[in-house]
């Protein structure tokens, strides 16, 4: 079978996902069971994959989509136990008393806090903190899912101290004799460094409008006069902001390595941040302060289930801020200590402390989990921490109903969760003897069809394996090994070949706004599941930035390592990225008409 026909039939899945999800709406619960047969079908009967391999992907799928639900249990567990405590009460008056404006909050929220979290976990951890904490200051549910979402981007790709470039990249290359025969005397290491050095600065430059595009996302969706300018006219404090993450962050990727960029960049940027917002830096003028509108004009479809349990009046003296934030600060500390102390991550990933099934059904593949090390225990343990802490052993009920109200809301998200994951660990293991993967076979096509433009495709296939696999990691592993392929075929040494497989990184870190099962997690953690398809539509818009301007930006840095010189694209990556932004700022949606008119809510 050519290579057309067959790249075509390994689009399908992903068609079916878009088409159904996104062109039509299905919520994820009903059009996941429908992509992930279709995806067995093609693989056992198109691809030739072998029917135990398949089984055991399925089962792979299903413990990685059990990691996520566990996650996603432990953010929301520690959201309704702070409800119930009140903390939320006084966390919410905090973040009102730095900026009142919707647009600074989230920056500070998601941008800032959500990069620190991402630095510190990964794997959606960001997520399953920022939406329900954006909705518990007073935020719409699909608004706080769309802003949590937009950040997936420049810090994922050093996400859990470094993982998506040191499992994902490394283990992508390492070993294999092109690689090892290109890099000749360089060692493997360093190439690896090197690497994460260059995605720094990938991510730097197509990270810089990302604040400022999550602002014109929520003030075109959610604001009063649906304008993406509106969000825009916090620019200098959105750009700011950028800076004061991207800067220190491009410095330590340089300097320590791929495990801290995310990490410290966040923490340095929050430390920079809140006192220049508390003194009025760069704050908008009182007459422009973004605020939502009431909650009666509020679309239906915007509203979660969280969002309608109001916050628990306690009586009494309201808890410091400190004290407040004290369960989160706990968990910061114990995902930065369990993601760099070896000792103990190694205590917690132990075999005795490991659930491990190898060679599923005599095939290659294993699943494996440590459910001591998974960010869930982290989110329970402090859940436990703020029961003592705030004194909620005095009010008997209260934490058994932060359980039961948990429970409730992870129940929606277990269906897709358990079908979207294994659907991707099929498509990625669907080799066989006669014809490669599935996400290999759209890369190598790909690849034919361009030619030596390729660097401005790569990072829509690094996009393309997250959208699927929902993993900037598990996207680095599948494609790492073709990208430097690719950029062998262009003639490019080591040297230029890392900046291709910077691409796949950077493009594999964007991909993680629209990854299905990123979207469902997210979504869960503010009760609004079967809305999927209307969040990706919305996320769909940064992303396509993303991927663009990265591309642009590869293309420059590919001809300036082949010829010398500046290159004509590192210009275009700019201009494209100032008329994107003037494009957006002249959309201007009409106001659909109130709940109850009986007329369309669609934007």
């Amino acid at each position: 079978m050519g290579i057309g026909v067959l790249s075509m039939l390994a689009l399908l899945p992903i068609i079916v996902v878009f088409v159904l999800i996104v062109a039509l709406n299905w919520s994820a619960k009903k059009a996941m069971p429908v992509a992930l047969i279709l995806t067995i079908l093609l693989a056992i009967f198109v691809w030739g994959a072998e029917t135990a391999q398949v089984g055991a992907a399925v089962i792979n799928g299903i413990v990685s989509a059990l990691e996520i639900l566990f996650i996603v249990f432990g953010a929301i567990l520690l959201l309704n136990t702070l409800k119930e405590t009140g903390a939320l009460q006084t966390i919410r008056s905090g973040f009102t008393s730095i900026s009142p404006d919707r647009r600074i909050q989230a920056i500070i929220i998601a941008w800032l806090f959500g990069s620190f979290i991402e630095g510190s976990a990964g794997f959606g951890t960001p997520s399953a903190v920022v939406a329900p904490l954006l909705v518990a200051i007073g935020f719409p549910a699909m608004a706080a899912v769309c802003a949590a979402l937009v950040i997936q981007s420049t810090p994922v790709s050093f996400g859990a101290a470094g993982t998506p470039i040191l499992t994902g990249v490394g283990s992508g290359l390492g070993g294999q004799d092109n690689v090892m025969t290109a890099l000749g005397s360089i060692p493997y290491d360093d190439y690896v460094f090197s690497i994460g050095a260059q995605v720094s600065v990938i991510h730097a430059l197509a990270g810089i409008l990302v604040p400022l595009l999550m602002a014109g996302l929520i003030t075109r969706f959610f604001g009063k006069n649906r304008s993406f300018l509106e969000g825009f006219k916090v620019w200098k404090f959105a750009i700011f902001s950028s800076l004061a993450f991207t800067v220190p962050y491009v410095i330590i990727a340089h300097t320590l390595g791929p495990e801290f960029p995310s990490m410290l960049g966040g923490l340095i940027g929050l430390l920079i941040v809140i006192p220049a917002a508390k003194k009025g830096f760069l704050q908008p003028k009182e007459e422009d302060v973004f605020q939502f509108e009431d909650r009666k004009y509020w679309q239906p479809e915007w509203i979660g289930s969280l969002q309608d349990a109001s916050l628990k009046e306690i009586t009494g003296k309201r808890m410091s801020l400190m004290r407040a934030w004290s369960p989160y600060v706990v968990v910061a500390l114990l995902l930065i200590l369990s993601r760099t102390i070896d000792p103990i991550k190694q205590f917690l990933q132990q075999p005795a402390l490991t659930l491990e099934w190898e060679n599923i059904f005599g095939s290659s593949i294993t699943a494996d989990a440590s459910p001591l090390f998974i960010p869930g225990t982290i989110f329970i343990v402090a859940s436990v921490f703020a029961y003592f802490a705030h004194s909620l052993s005095k009010r008997r009920g209260a934490y058994k109903q932060a359980w039961v109200d948990t429970s409730k809301t992870w129940v929606q998200a277990a269906v897709p969760l358990l079908l979207a994951v294994p659907m991707a660990q099929v498509f990625i293991n669907s080799g066989s003897e006669v014809y490669e993967s599935m996400p290999l076979v759209l890369a190598e096509a790909a690849n034919a069809a361009v030619g030596d433009v390729w660097p401005l495709f790569a990072p829509v296939i690094g996009a393309l394996g997250a959208f699927f696999a929902g993993s900037n990691t598990v996207s680095n592993m599948m494609f790492a090994l073709f990208q430097f392929g690719a950029a062998e075929q262009m003639a490019l040494d080591a040297r230029g070949a890392g900046i291709v497989v910077s691409l796949q990184a950077v493009g594999g870190a964007a991909g993680n706004m629209i990854a299905v099962h990123n979207v469902v997690a997210a979504a869960a953690t503010v009760g609004l599941i079967g809305k999927e398809g209307l969040v990706i539509r919305k996320t769909l818009i940064p992303m396509f930035y993303y991927v663009g301007v990265s591309g642009l930006i590869g293309l420059g840095l590919v001809a300036m390592h082949s010829v010398g010189g500046f290159s004509f694209w590192l210009i275009a990556a700019p201009l494209f990225a100032i008329i994107y932004v003037i494009v957006l700022s002249r959309l201007k949606g009409n106001r659909p008409p109130s709940v109850g008119s009986g007329k369309s809510l669609d934007t």
